[in-house]
């Protein structure tokens, strides 16, 4: 029967790991049915012969073959199976951007994090998820707060012994760990213990991570807001200051799923803050000396934002081909040929674009394009009591000049 406009032309079905058994009617239907198969060789082994649809597994890697698929398989009854709720980390993301969400027939099942939750006894709003499914785990880094709940999706059986580890190196060493297996399947199992000396072999690979969130005394506090404490950073002295980072974060403004463009990237603080805002936010950083692009990358994946992209090359040359920003900052090379033309151009109306600068000759631009442009223009100037012999004096910082604005719609 080929799938009608009533009829979507691909039904999703969750599945856990207790299989068959914990399908409802309706899932069971779907896949008894269908003419094909789609799914993970974990999940097409857990279906009974009476499935007698193709199956098919997925190929390594999976996104770049979800459209090929669905255009090999069009007109047939197509199930595909995943693990758990499909739109939870899951393929129904995927195929929902392919074949459009009218085409879909969700059955989810209860999701691992739902299992965890209650096996744990932990209220779901108030945990946190991290999934190194597919991704870099040093995200876990960016959740990490004393009193925390977290869970962390895990890819393999390794993964437990590289969250202790994880833990320990960003100073949550005495954290609880608990790695639940095969949740809701006869071969449950769990294993409890501490970072700091977690020593379990590996185990099943279809595991969670539960982590009850503690930091070690002494072990830096890192705030959800911008201005994290300067030795936060691996840096050569190309940093942005805390309080002028803060300041800086401010006027950009980072909203959910925005792009930033951090050009001059120097040590990353500026794109690593953005992207700690919210975890849909999105960053490139654009460097032109490959040890410090370098140093970016390892700023980010210590500070919990591995997603942020370093781009190695100089402005504004390195600009090119980029998505459109929502927000641009340029830390340096304000006096470069075109740079400030090529962000300007590349804004949409309503983009934001923020400069720093320390000298006359990148003061003097800036004074110039706010004159032709608005905005803001700002001097920040930071002093810090320092010891003068037995007594306390100021001592002052470099003052930073700022430009912010937002660009307006085109009159025309």
């Amino acid at each position: 029967m080929t799938p009608t406009a009533e009829q979507p032309a691909v039904t999703v079905v969750g599945i856990g790991a207790e299989g068959w058994t914990g399908l409802g009617p309706a899932a069971r239907e779907a896949l008894a049915t269908a003419e094909v198969v789609i799914g993970g060789p974990r999940q097409l082994a857990l279906l009974p012969p009476a499935c007698a649809g193709e199956r098919v597994a997925w190929p390594s890697p999976l996104r770049p073959a979800v459209p090929k698929l669905l255009a090999e398989h069009a007109g047939r009854r197509l199930a595909v199976l995943a693990s758990g709720d499909p739109m939870f980390y899951g393929i129904g993301r995927a195929l929902a951007e392919e074949a459009g969400p009218a085409a879909l027939h969700v059955l989810p099942h209860p999701s691992s994090v739902s299992y965890a939750c209650a096996r744990m006894g932990w209220a779901m709003q108030d945990v946190d998820v991290v999934s190194a499914v597919g991704r870099d785990p040093a995200a876990l880094a960016g959740a990490l707060h004393d009193g925390r709940r977290v869970l962390v999706l895990a890819p393999d059986a390794t993964t437990p012994a590289r969250v202790a580890e994880l833990l320990r190196e960003r100073g949550y060493g005495p954290s609880r760990m608990t790695v639940l297996e095969q949740l809701g399947g006869p071969a449950e199992h769990r294993v409890d213990g501490v970072a700091a000396t977690w020593s379990a072999p590996a185990g099943d690979p279809l595991n969670v991570v539960a982590v009850e969130c503690v930091r070690a005394p002494g072990a830096p506090r890192l705030p959800v807001v911008p201005g994290l404490p300067d030795d936060a950073y691996e840096h050569d002295g190309q940093l942005t200051k805390k309080y002028v980072r803060a300041a800086t974060l401010a006027a950009l403004a980072p909203a959910p799923g925005e792009l930033l463009w951090d050009v001059g990237g120097g040590s990353g603080s500026i794109a690593v803050e953005w992207l700690r805002a919210h975890r849909s936010c999105r960053a490139v950083s654009v460097e032109r000396d490959p040890v410090r692009a370098e140093r970016i990358t390892r700023n980010a994946r210590a500070l919990g934002v591995p997603r942020l992209k370093v781009l190695t090359g100089a402005a504004p040359g390195a600009l090119a081909g980029l998505p459109v920003p929502d927000a641009v900052f340029v830390g340096g090379g304000l006096t470069g040929a075109g740079l400030l033309e090529t962000c300007w151009a590349a804004l949409p109306a309503g983009g934001r674009l923020v400069a720093n600068t320390v000298t006359l000759e990148s003061e003097a631009l800036l004074t110039e394009w706010y004159r032709r442009h608005g905005g803001e223009l700002t001097r920040l100037a930071v002093a810090q009591a320092v010891p003068v012999g037995s007594f306390t004096g100021w001592r002052q910082a470099m003052p930073v000049t700022q430009w912010s604005v937002v660009k307006p719609a085109d009159p025309s």
